[in-house]
């Protein structure tokens, strides 16, 4: 696998996620492309299970803008790569929310499949 496609792959599934937040079908995008036992660990470090982030994402405010700055690729097995990247988000003239992310995405005859989701604040 390229490592330039595989950035250009990951890259592009974690903006259409970010889109689908935007426009409140995040349970559906996640729902296709999480693994069964798929986690996000989200700010404040609470550990979400599939189901819960699916629930969760039914009845979740939408974001109105977002951006990701610097995306990195990490090989972390033939079949698996994360991607680290930071995030910009704001909703409803709240302050931005800015972020480090990591989403780690394992490779099956389905295409990519995220397993593990973290994004850790970044204090200003």
């Amino acid at each position: 696998m390229s490592r330039e496609r595989d950035l250009q792959m990951l890259l592009a599934l974690e903006r259409e996620g970010w889109d689908t937040l935007c426009v409140g079908t995040g349970a559906v995008f996640y729902g296709a492309i999480m693994t069964e036992d798929a986690v996000m660990v989200i700010a404040g470090g609470t550990v979400l299970d599939r189901q819960t982030v699916l629930d969760s994402l039914k009845t979740a405010p939408t974001w109105d803008t977002f951006t990701i700055e610097h995306p990195t690729l990490v090989r972390v097995a033939p079949d698996a790569a994360a991607i680290v990247y930071r995030a910009r988000a704001q909703r409803n003239g709240d302050p931005e929310f800015v972020a480090t992310m990591s989403s780690v995405y394992r490779h099956d005859d389905s295409g990519w499949r995220l397993a593990l989701y973290q994004q850790t604040p970044v204090t200003q």
